[in-house]
């Protein structure tokens, strides 16, 4: 599936994505890319977070593929299962998606917890690093287990955000890529 043939929905995680993040700058380089808006995004509420989602997946005009970083994948996960089966999303890029057990998580985001791990009903990918200080790379691989995902290691590259310079980040392009192609198969 080419970027121009999906509405391609990115969501970021709390607090939002700034300007530099690999995020916002995917939302301008993508024709058919645009920023899922949150009306809270730093004492977000789960319900709201999946009932936006859901909303703009239901807007699309054409397939959709999900692309979540941070906490926002737990807010995907969640709408997935309450919301997302049978519909237009094709696919999910899910990355550094949260340890709800990880001591360094901050507390606002404890309500997005109990996620699913019934698999997505879309093919996926999560990405995650060796340094992620939000969830270790075996937890990562197991959310991918319990999600039918494919799970694709980062490397040294903290939360992949910006700030642990991950602005451009052509290396998750191409991972993106990867999801593209095989969508084509399905």
């Amino acid at each position: 599936m080419k970027i121009s043939e999906a509405d391609i929905l990115i969501a970021p995680g709390l607090g939002n994505s700034p300007a530099e993040h690999w995020q916002r700058r995917w939302s301008e380089r993508m024709s058919s890319g645009r920023i899922i808006e949150q009306d809270e995004w730093d004492e977000p509420v789960l319900a709201d977070w999946i009932d936006r989602i859901h909303r703009e997946v239901t807007l699309a005009t054409r397939p959709v593929v999900l692309i979540g970083h941070s906490l926002s994948v737990a807010a995907i996960v969640h709408t997935a299962q309450l919301r997302l089966k049978d519909t237009k999303v094709r696919g999910a890029f899910l990355v550094s998606p949260p340890d709800f057990d990880a001591p360094d998580l901050p507390a606002e985001a404890l309500p997005f917890g109990n996620v699913p791990t019934d698999p997505l009903p879309f093919p996926s990918i999560v990405v995650a690093s060796t340094t992620d200080p939000l969830v270790s790379l075996d937890r990562a691989r197991g959310f991918a287990a319990d999600w039918g995902s494919d799970f694709m290691p980062a490397g040294d590259a903290g939360h992949i955000n910006a700030a642990s310079g991950h602005g451009p980040w052509p290396e998750g392009l191409l991972m993106f890529a990867e999801l593209m192609k095989r969508l084509s198969t399905h």
